[in-house]
């Protein structure tokens, strides 16, 4: 049996660990032996997830205490949860898929990334498809650079024609 002051120390990590992460997973692992546990705790750390199985009365208090909005998601506090930490928001529904080859855990219960919340596990592939800040980032200057990139491909060949007319026109004066 823990003591108040235990608990209060176990909430209050948590609200730390709620804090330091933009993508949060809500996830069953119940049911996996051994072997497969570490195995999925294995994918997490080698993406640069933090997998941690919670007590679901002290992880219903951290989100209470959270500045981040977890309403929508207390309901899905029973049974075994299982928190899958990111800084990427499609990183863990790409381990989870990838584990769902083999077994039928990982269960997706819900998650928070940046804001949005998703419930259930229907919304595994969507999540899985989603594009990070920085892949979104990338996209949208490799988007600007190819109209600048074309603009300064002509300007460069077209100057190579301009000057090839105006040394032809000079030649024909003299």
């Amino acid at each position: 049996m823990r003591t108040r002051e235990e608990k209060a120390q176990m909430i209050a990590d948590l609200e730390q660990r709620l804090s330091e992460y933009n993508v949060i997973y809500f996830v069953d692992i119940l049911g996996l032996d051994a072997p497969t546990t570490y195995a999925l705790r294995k994918a997490c750390n080698k993406g640069e997830i933090k997998l941690q199985v919670v007590k679901n009365t002290l992880l219903g208090k951290a989100m209470e205490n959270s500045d981040k909005d977890f309403e929508n998601l207390s309901d899905i506090l029973h049974g075994s949860t299982a928190l899958m930490l990111a800084h990427v928001g499609n990183k863990p529904a790409r381990i989870i898929k990838e584990f769902r080859k083999k077994s039928e855990k990982p269960v997706l219960k819900g998650a928070w990334i940046d804001e949005g919340v998703y419930l259930g596990d229907d919304q595994l592939d969507f999540l899985a498809t989603i594009k990070s800040k920085e892949e979104l980032l990338g996209e949208i200057v490799t988007l600007l650079q190819s109209p600048v990139k074309n603009v300064l491909s002509a300007l460069q060949s077209g100057g190579q024609k301009i000057a090839g007319i105006v040394k032809t026109l000079s030649e024909r004066e003299n």
